[in-house]
């Protein structure tokens, strides 16, 4: 009774997992081993994965080129940024007459009211600006930081004094104590001068 017991045990079992659909491991029915062939052979030996597995896909040279849908991810874009801070330099103080340089203007007067100084200054196209001490005057220079991923930044001419026969401007550099300050003078030239060079 006992053997019979343990017999019909097994056969249920074994029909259970027919039922189910799985299979003992280590055991493959020939159909399957059949199918798994056939279906590599349909696919094709050139199309087949190492393994048997999902064919392979071609690659395009287009899939390879750099755009704006496919782009390096090892690509360093660091200098792209530091060439448009360098483009972008703009002075954060007001600076009169920025557009000229130095060389092109011309000192056509000075007046005094009340202990403060004016000058006036002629730009290129003929236009007059005035001008006190303290105020910052003409194109700056762009100057590059200290190391390697220094930033730009601009170095602006000022109005040190405004004496009888000229103005005389001064330029520092912040972020350079130990530079010396230059120093340029405008010398008076009334309507109708001309200067001989």
């Amino acid at each position: 009774m006992k053997r019979s017991t343990s017999v019909l045990v097994a056969v249920l079992g074994a029909v259970g997992l027919v039922a189910c659909g799985s299979r003992p491991p280590g055991k493959a029915t020939p159909a399957a081993s059949v199918d798994r062939k056939a279906t590599a052979g349909d696919a094709g030996a050139g199309d087949a994965g190492v393994d048997g597995g999902a064919p392979l896909k071609p690659v395009e040279e287009a899939e390879l080129t750099e755009s704006d849908r496919s782009r390096d991810p090892f690509r360093s874009y660091a200098q792209l940024f530091a060439e448009e801070a360098r483009k972008a330099v703009r002075s954060q103080r007001e600076v009169i007459l920025d557009q000229f340089s130095l060389d092109e203007l011309k000192l056509i007067g000075i007046a005094r009211s009340g202990g403060v100084a004016v000058a006036m200054l002629v730009d290129p196209t003929g236009k007059g600006h005035t001008v006190r001490r303290g105020q910052f005057v003409g194109r700056p220079e762009v100057v590059q930081g200290a190391g390697q991923g220094g930033t730009p930044y601009e170095i602006n001419w000022r109005v040190d004094r405004i004496r009888d026969g000229d103005v005389v401007l001064v330029r520092e550099d912040p972020r350079n104590p130990d530079v010396p300050t230059a120093t340029k003078v405008i010398p008076l030239r009334p309507e109708g001068t001309v200067v001989e060079q």
